[in-house]
């Protein structure tokens, strides 16, 4: 899910010849019942949405119950959302910037029940002795 259409038919682009997308949305608003229809085993999730926060979004489909593994696919290179991120249950953390080399296999990553975290600067000293960066 991402607000700009333009990144969204990119990501789509680079996934579509190795999963199967069963839906994109570009606000938060109908992403609760999408996913209870579609069961997706990942949610490709952006931080900031208009009218919704991407953070908070993932909380809840954790809370619901769900098994769909969430990799955040976002601008922020922070640590403090990369911290709120995965609190909020996400399993994947790549930075749109590095989309083109590292969504792909983050998701694969994911899917082998791994975390994975696009390598930035900005990130490293926190998460080098938690999270192997790629």
């Amino acid at each position: 899910m991402d607000d700009h259409p333009a990144l969204l038919q990119q990501a789509r682009r680079l996934l579509d010849a190795e999963f199967d997308i069963v839906g994109t949305l570009s606000d938060g608003t109908d992403l609760a019942e999408t996913v209870a229809r579609q069961h997706p085993d990942i949610v490709v999730l952006d931080i900031t949405l208009p009218g919704a926060n991407g953070i908070e979004l993932a909380a809840q489909l954790k809370a619901a119950g769900g098994p769909a593994r969430i990799v955040f696919l976002t601008v922020h290179c922070d640590t403090d959302y990369l911290r709120a991120g995965f609190a909020a249950g996400a399993s994947g953390y790549v930075v749109k910037s590095r989309m083109v080399t590292d969504l792909v296999p983050a998701l694969h990553e994911v899917l082998r029940g791994g975390n994975y975290v696009s390598a930035c600067p900005e990130l490293e000293t926190v998460l080098r002795p938690i999270i192997p960066l790629p």
